[in-house]
C-alpha cells in the first residue's frame, strides 16, 4: 500500500478485500486482535471506537430534526459554502448514484444530499441530517473519522466499525476555518465501493480546500484597528490575529499571553514568574530573556514593563466562553469551547484556569441535563473518559452505548483498589 489513507491499492480486487476484511472485523469483535491486511488508520479507529463503548450492531442516533435541525443548519459557518458544495459534487454524486453529506466538527450530519433511491438506502443505517456520526458514536466512518484525526480518510465496506454500515464506501476532507484554523466539520462523499478510488480522496480533499478558500473570501476583512485575537482553546500552542497577521506563539510565550489578557492591571515580575513556571528555582532572568523573545515575536509596543501588561485590550477565546457560561447560555458556551486551553501547559495558572473553566461548563451541563450537550461533551476528547458527564448523559439518554461506556469507566475506576490487593 503506497498511501495509508487510500483503502484499496491500484490492480486489487475490492470483493476478495471485502472478504478480507469481513475476518479481520469479526476477529477484532472477538477478540480484540487486528489482523492483517487492515490499514493502521483503520485498525486504530476500530480500538477507540471499542473504548468508546461502540458495538459493532449499533446504530447512529438522530440528535437534530425539524425547526432545531433548520436554525443549527443556517446558523453553522458551513451554511455558506452550501452552494459551492452542490455546484461541485451535486452532479458526480446524483450521476454516481452517490450521496453528498457534510458534518459538523462534532460529526453531527447537516446535510445529505444526492441519488434519491441512495438515499432511500442511507435513511436504513440514520445517515440523514441531524444523526451523528461521530467515530465516538457509530464507530469508524469517514466523516466522523475524519473530524478525529483532523485529516482526510477514506473507508471502504467492511473497514467500517458497525456491520449495518458496512455494505457502503465513503470519502471525507475536514473544513478549517480560514482565520482561526480550528475544524468547522467535514465534507463527504458516500456510495458503493467504487469509491474505494484516490480519486474520491483527493476530490473531497479540493473540494474543502476550495470551501476554505471560498470562506477565506466572504470573511470580513481584519483592519490593522481590530483588536487582537488570541485563539487557545483547544491549542498547546496558541495563534495570536494583530496588525493584520496571524502569529504562531510557542507555548510559552502562549502562557505568557493567556495570563497578561487575564491581568489588563499587569503582574510583576515575580507573579509572573510564580504563574508560568512550574519549577521554583527558574530566575527571573529566565523570564526577562522569554519576554524579550516575545517581544520580538510580536513586535513593539504591544508588551509593556513595570508592570508587565498589555499595551492594548486583547480579545480571547476563552473570555467568549466565560462571558456565555456567565449569561447561562449554555449551548452557546459549549459550542465556542473548542477544547481545554493550552492542554499540555504545566503552567500552574494556566493549569488552574483550565480546571476552572472545565469545571464551570461541567457543572452548567450536569445542571442542565440536556442529553445534546451532554453527549457533544461525552463525545469530546476532552470527555471520553469524564465519570460524572457519562452518569449525566446516560441518566438522560439511556442508550446502550451511553450505559456501556459508563459501565466500562466505573469498571476502570475502580480497578486500582482491586490491583493493591495482589
Amino acid at each position: 500500500m503506497t498511501d495509508p489513507w487510500v483503502a484499496l491499492e491500484p490492480g486489487a480486487d475490492p470483493a476478495e478485500r471485502v472478504r478480507v476484511l469481513r475476518r479481520a472485523h469479526d476477529a477484532f469483535t472477538k477478540a480484540g486482535t487486528v489482523p492483517r491486511p487492515v490499514r493502521s488508520v483503520v485498525a486504530d479507529s476500530w480500538r477507540r471506537s471499542a473504548r468508546a463503548g461502540v458495538g459493532p450492531d449499533g446504530t447512529a442516533s438522530v440528535e437534530l430534526t425539524d425547526g432545531d435541525l433548520g436554525t443549527y443548519r443556517a446558523e453553522h459557518p458551513l451554511a455558506r459554502v452550501m452552494p459551492l458544495f452542490r455546484e461541485l459534487m451535486g452532479t458526480f454524486a446524483a450521476d454516481g448514484e452517490h450521496l453528498l453529506a457534510v458534518c459538523d466538527a462534532h460529526g453531527r450530519l447537516l446535510w445529505v444530499e444526492g441519488h434519491p433511491a441512495t438515499r432511500r438506502q442511507a435513511e436504513r443505517m440514520n445517515f440523514v441530517p441531524g444523526a451523528r456520526w461521530a467515530e465516538t458514536s457509530v464507530g469508524t466512518n469517514a466523516p466522523g473519522t475524519a473530524v478525529a484525526l483532523d485529516r482526510p480518510v477514506q473507508v471502504f465496506a467492511a473497514e467500517h466499525f458497525i456491520r449495518r454500515v458496512q455494505p457502503w464506501t465513503c470519502a471525507a476532507a475536514p473544513v478549517h476555518d480560514p482565520r482561526t484554523g480550528r475544524v468547522l466539520g467535514a465534507v463527504d462523499i458516500t456510495g458503493g465501493n467504487g469509491l474505494a478510488h484516490p480519486h474520491s480522496l483527493a476530490f473531497v480533499q479540493a473540494v474543502a480546500r476550495a470551501a476554505e478558500s471560498h470562506l477565506a473570501l466572504l470573511a470580513p476583512d481584519r483592519r490593522e484597528t481590530d483588536p487582537p485575537q488570541l485563539t487557545v482553546l483547544g491549542r498547546d500552542e496558541a495563534y495570536l490575529a494583530a496588525g493584520g497577521r496571524r502569529i504562531r506563539l510557542s507555548r510559552r510565550h502562549s502562557e505568557i499571553l493567556v495570563l497578561l489578557t487575564r491581568h489588563p492591571e499587569g503582574l510583576t515580575g515575580d507573579e509572573l514568574l510564580c504563574a508560568v513556571y512550574e519549577d521554583e528555582s527558574v530566575t527571573p532572568v529566565t523570564l526577562r530573556a522569554e519576554l524579550a523573545r516575545l517581544r520580538g515575536v510580536l513586535g513593539p509596543g504591544l508588551v509593556a514593563s513595570r508592570p508587565y501588561r498589555l499595551s492594548v485590550p486583547v480579545e480571547s477565546d476563552i473570555a467568549v466562553v466565560e462571558r456565555r457560561l456567565a449569561a447561562g447560555a449554555v449551548t452557546a458556551a459549549v459550542t465556542a469551547y473548542t477544547g481545554p486551553p493550552l492542554p499540555a501547559s504545566q503552567a500552574p495558572a494556566v493549569v488552574r484556569l483550565r480546571n476552572r473553566l472545565a469545571d464551570g461548563l461541567r457543572a452548567a451541563l450536569i445542571a442542565g441535563r440536556d442529553p445534546d450537550l451532554l453527549a457533544d461533551w461525552a463525545h469530546a476528547p476532552w470527555g471520553e473518559d469524564d465519570l460524572d458527564i457519562w452518569r449525566a448523559l446516560a441518566s438522560a439518554r439511556p442508550t446502550a452505548a451511553a450505559r456501556a461506556r459508563l459501565a466500562a469507566l466505573e469498571t476502570e475506576l475502580a480497578a486500582p483498589a482491586s490491583w493493591t490487593r495482589h
